[in-house]
């Protein structure tokens, strides 16, 4: 049976795992941060979140349409201002498929459905191919931008292909299909050939790094 959430639809795609800061100013969503906050135990502050195929985040008409497969996130720290906004910060915990969205309540509520991970081998040939790729990537960045990422590459294949995917400077129908690939090792072989397509570009037109054009910005609600 689906579960109810709370629903925070955004103009970027999220993945299990990754931080991600948001600045809370429509009423719906100060709505569902107060819903959110009144919930004791704090591993139990979740809501969801699905990417806007078409429309915005804020206004009168808001998206118009949603991509089903999203992610579940847990608030993790909450900063309050004296005008009623917030700053928050929420991780990914688990995919999601959303089935029904009503947006007659405070806040948007979803009928979701999780999608668990599946447990599979990862060929050791496929990890060394995307670790690989995204080092010579990253070394290229490094050069002409700030690092795409902080610290170090994980250990475990399917930690390290959802690292990549966040880490990738890629349109948003891209990013889509690395949430929904069926497993750590498509998801490794796509965000592989995803990124040896950024490196050829980046060889091109080198004056125009890849970060910066494809950088699709997070936008507050």
């Amino acid at each position: 049976m689906p579960d109810e959430l709370p629903m925070f639809p955004l103009n970027a795609v999220l993945y299990p795992g990754v931080s991600l800061p948001l600045r809370v100013f429509e009423d719906r969503y100060r709505a569902l941060v107060h819903h959110l906050l009144r919930i004791e135990d704090p591993a139990q502050r979740l809501f969801g979140s699905v990417a806007i195929r078409e429309g915005y985040e804020v206004g009168d008409h808001g998206a118009q349409s949603l991509f089903r497969i999203g992610v579940r996130l847990q608030l993790t720290d909450v900063e309050s201002h004296p005008d009623g906004t917030f700053d928050i910060v929420a991780v990914g915990r688990d995919r999601i498929q959303l089935d029904r969205l009503r947006t007659t309540e405070a806040y948007p509520l979803g009928e979701v459905r999780t999608l668990p991970e599946p447990r599979t081998d990862v060929p050791a040939e496929v990890v060394e191919r995307a670790r690989s790729t995204f080092t010579a990537y990253r070394a290229v960045v490094r050069e002409i931008s700030a690092d795409p990422l902080e610290g170090e590459l994980p250990e475990d294949p399917g930690y390290l292909s959802w690292t990549l995917a966040a880490c990738s400077p890629l349109p948003l129908g891209e990013r889509q299909e690395l949430l929904e690939a069926a497993d750590p090792t498509d998801r490794l072989m796509l965000v592989t050939d995803l990124l040896r397509a950024e490196l050829r570009a980046m060889n091109v037109i080198t004056s125009l790094p890849a970060t910066e054009v494809a950088r699709t910005r997070w936008s507050p609600n």
